[in-house]
């Protein structure tokens, strides 16, 4: 299937009737759609018309000239091993082609789809050339840049044009637009952290892998010529319009709504009043735990020391899984002893927990952490006379740690733990960082340390951007000019008052002012790139997206711009602003989470 592919895929553009949203009320459409009548249970919509997704763009082959070589010399390729090829060429200059695992993983995936006479000759990688191939996609991309504005603007306007083609749905009446529309190109799979499965081929995507769900009444889209979907399902209560399983951890993608739409919005709004209703019964939760420390019944003992873990680190519970099916990540209830060390005494503290393991998609989790004392005696208890490769919490489950959290509050799981953890925090740390005397540069560089303290609460690390050290020495010169303005501006101020105290005439003291205005304002300007530095450097190992776009509730920052001045833009750009409309538009400086 991977070779032979119809041109019918090629850039898909399969003519429907015109998608024609039902009229729509005075008001219908504004960003009040959430506070429509409520369907029954379960139900998510009545209507729902859609196109199906765009497909990626079939294979172009290199021109004659871009050549792969084998062991010194020009190799021919067959067409589907040309183009795995340019997946890994593209990516010679990244850090992931070093990898062995990956590097690995490519040859093995390769050589699945090469011709049996490639596979003859092609035998090791490290006699594999793509440099050639590699330089043709640099030359391109910079041709891309270098494109003159007429041109990127005729791109922009087919873009654009697909967007409005595949880019929306029907949802009830209203023209909603759809967030992941296209689907995914063919590719190296690259994970996150150490995954043992990055460099693994992903497959291209046909329509014979896709089930499409829409109503029974709508215009059920149409395959490309010549192929068929995989299924057509009309079910009201889910909000995906399309779905595929992936070929490299057997996972389901979907293509949803876009986040500003109102089914989105709801399912937000209602994700952080279940975090919310948690701040009324969290110290009962945690006397509830404490007390079950003591418990005579080991497995009420290991959840209460799970539930511990989830509460103050914001540890994951960690989801069972096919053995050697993904790679070795757990979360809080698959610990193994191997993943924690206890020290009585360390660095001065008492009854520390050293956790060092791989969390979700491989993200290396290590803490050390001063824990109770009755919190460390258990760790012990749960530790003796077991192998290094045996499970911590022996006596539990996620399903056993669900149920229990379910019969302490309706709907609570770890994930609502961790966004009232996340959420409490910001609001916390914002009211200890902020100075309403600061300026406006000032409060954002409070309101991003007070998001890094969730980031890391919730481990979300980055590995520091390539470009990182050359960003910051241009920022560092702009800072060095900048202070060498503010040192002529000094100068000329003190030229200008000096010249005030001889003449004392108003054409010299409106000069003063003048110098002095100049002065202040190019002290600001230094004071925003000193702190843009600052904010730069401390963050530059710390995701703060992730927390602030999935476990923090929209309405503790924008309650804090409003109160302080700060504009919501500063915070959120234009797609999240959209995101959370809801939380905009309910919002005033008083909001406690």
């Amino acid at each position: 299937m991977y070779r032979h592919l119809t041109s019918s895929l090629l850039g898909r553009r399969v003519r429907h009737p015109q998608l024609t949203p039902v009229r729509l009320r005075p008001g219908s459409g504004d960003c009040r759609r959430w506070e429509e009548e409520k369907k029954e249970d379960g139900v998510k919509w009545t209507q729902l018309e859609h196109r199906g997704p765009y497909f990626a763009p079939l294979y172009e082959p290199l021109p004659d000239d871009v050549q792969f070589y084998y062991d010194g010399k020009p190799l021919k390729l067959s067409l589907a091993t040309e183009e795995i090829a340019t997946f890994y060429a593209k990516m010679l200059d990244h850090e992931y082609t070093t990898k062995e695992t990956f590097q690995k993983n490519f040859f093995n995936d390769w050589r699945k789809e090469m011709t049996s006479t490639e596979q003859d000759i092609i035998k090791d990688l490290d006699k594999c050339d793509f440099r050639e191939i590699h330089k043709y996609f640099v030359d391109k991309s910079e041709a891309r840049k270098a494109l003159s504005k007429e041109e990127k603007q005729k791109l922009k306007a087919e873009a654009d044009k697909i967007q409005e083609q595949y880019g929306y749905c029907i949802l009830d009446g209203h023209r909603e637009k759809i967030g992941n529309f296209k689907t995914e190109p063919p590719g190296l799979f690259r994970g996150r952290g150490d995954h043992p499965k990055m460099g693994m081929l992903k497959k291209r995507i046909m329509p014979e892998d896709v089930v499409i769900n829409c109503s029974k009444d709508s215009k059920i889209p149409e395959p490309p010529e010549g192929h068929k979907w995989k299924e057509v399902r009309f079910d009201n209560t889910v909000t995906w319009l399309a779905s595929w399983t992936e070929n490299i951890q057997n996972t389901l993608k979907y293509i949803m709504l876009n986040p500003s739409s109102k089914l989105k919005g709801e399912k937000d709004w209602q994700k952080y009043e279940l975090a919310r209703r948690l701040k009324d019964v969290v110290h009962k939760i945690r006397a509830g735990y404490r007390a079950d420390w003591k418990s005579k019944e080991m497995r009420k003992r290991q959840i209460a020391v799970a539930l511990y873990f989830i509460d103050k680190l914001a540890l994951r519970a960690g989801n069972e899984k096919e053995e050697g099916e993904t790679a070795d990540t757990v979360g809080c209830c698959s610990l193994r002893v191997e993943h924690i060390k206890l020290h009585p005494k360390l660095d001065g503290q008492e009854h520390v927990v050293e956790f060092d393991f791989l969390g979700k998609d491989s993200i290396r989790y290590y803490n050390k952490v001063s824990v109770e004392k009755l919190v460390f005696k258990n760790l012990q208890l749960f530790m003796k006379n077991k192998d290094s490769g045996d499970d911590l919490f022996d006596r539990l489950n996620t399903v056993i740690l669900n149920k229990h959290l379910q019969r302490l509050m309706d709907g609570l799981s770890a994930k609502v733990f961790r966004t009232y953890n996340a959420s409490i925090t910001l609001q916390e740390q914002l009211k200890a960082l902020t100075n309403s005397e600061d300026s406006v540069a000032g409060k954002l560089l409070s309101y991003n340390r007070a998001n890094r303290a969730v980031a890391i609460l919730c481990n979300h690390q980055r590995s520091i951007p390539k470009t990182f050290e050359k960003s910051m020495q241009i920022l560092q010169m702009k800072i060095d000019a900048k202070k060498q303005e503010v040192e002529k501006a000094q100068k000329e101020l003190k030229k200008a008052e000096e010249e005030f105290e001889d003449t004392k005439d108003a054409k010299a003291e409106a000069n003063v002012e003048k110098k002095k205005k100049l002065l202040k304002r190019l002290e600001e300007q230094l004071a925003r790139l000193n702190v843009q530095a600052t904010d730069k450097e401390e963050n530059k190992q710390i995701a703060l997206g992730t927390s602030k776009l999935n476990y923090l509730d929209p309405r503790i920052s924008i309650a804090w711009c409003k109160k302080f001045g700060v504009p919501i833009e500063k915070i959120y750009n234009k797609t999240q602003r959209e995101k959370f409309a809801w939380a905009i538009d309910m919002t005033n400086e008083d909001f406690e989470f």
